[in-house]
């Protein structure tokens, strides 16, 4: 009987530096575990995330990709989660028609307290994008391994 590999699924996670990114040091540091397949990618704030990087990441192989950011009213910048909810709720709209799932994508308000929260968000994120599969739609052929 052939031995079959258990898809591991690569996911990119854009986190706050000011709360969701405190939050996943806070999750290492208490010794929360979640998945080794997040890789996360730190920015000023989640309004500093265009769209077009979510859809680079999954041309370049990404499953999933999740937006982490200050809860809404308690962003350092301000106003900056609400124009990353507005901006994101347009990307949603179009994956449907580029063939993405929208389960691939997600957008969580963690703060920087909320280590176990975050966690939890990216152990139920795995599972999610794992029982989807791999994501071919966008892939670029040139970045493959």
């Amino acid at each position: 009987m052939p031995v079959t590999e258990e898809f591991s699924p690569k996911i990119v996670a854009f986190c706050c530096n000011w709360c969701s990114y405190a939050g996943a040091d806070l999750a290492g540091s208490s010794r929360l575990s979640y998945p080794a397949e997040v890789k996360i990618i730190r920015v000023p704030c989640s309004c500093r995330v265009n769209p077009m990087f979510l859809l680079r990441a999954f041309q370049k192989g990404a499953d999933g990709v999740i937006l982490c950011g200050c809860h809404p009213g308690d962003c350092h910048y301000s106003t900056g989660n609400y124009y990353a909810r507005r901006r994101m709720t347009l990307l949603f709209s179009m994956l449907s028609y580029l063939g993405i799932e929208k389960e691939r994508t997600r957008v969580e308000w963690v703060s920087a307290a909320e280590g176990a929260r975050f966690a939890g968000v990216m152990n139920d994120f795995v599972k999610t994008v794992r029982a989807l599969g791999p994501c071919r739609r966008l892939e670029d052929v040139r970045c493959r391994e």
